[in-house]
């Protein structure tokens, strides 16, 4: 009798640990990529200033330095990962 209760109560044990968390998550890595301004644009950062930076010229290492506004098609997705930024 005492066996059968502690083994269910064991078992108890492992599948609340095994619940998954409430609430939603910010997906970091689209945290960490894109930034919300004010208005609600999203910018995203150029593509090709990490590495290889002495063959680019130097007019090109500028125009690489800014952001731009992520196309209108994409911030939808974008916003679904980011749920506490909007």
């Amino acid at each position: 009798m005492f066996k059968s209760f502690y083994i269910e109560r064991s078992f108890e044990k492992v599948l609340s640990n095994m619940r998954r968390p409430k609430g939603i998550k910010t997906k970091k890595s689209v945290a960490k990529r894109f930034k919300i301004t004010g208005t609600g644009k999203v910018l995203r950062s150029h593509a090709g200033k990490r590495h290889l930076l002495q063959t680019k010229s130097p007019k090109r290492r500028r125009a690489l330095g800014g952001s731009k506004v992520v196309d209108k098609t994409d911030t939808h997705r974008i916003l679904q990962n980011l749920p506490f930024s909007h």
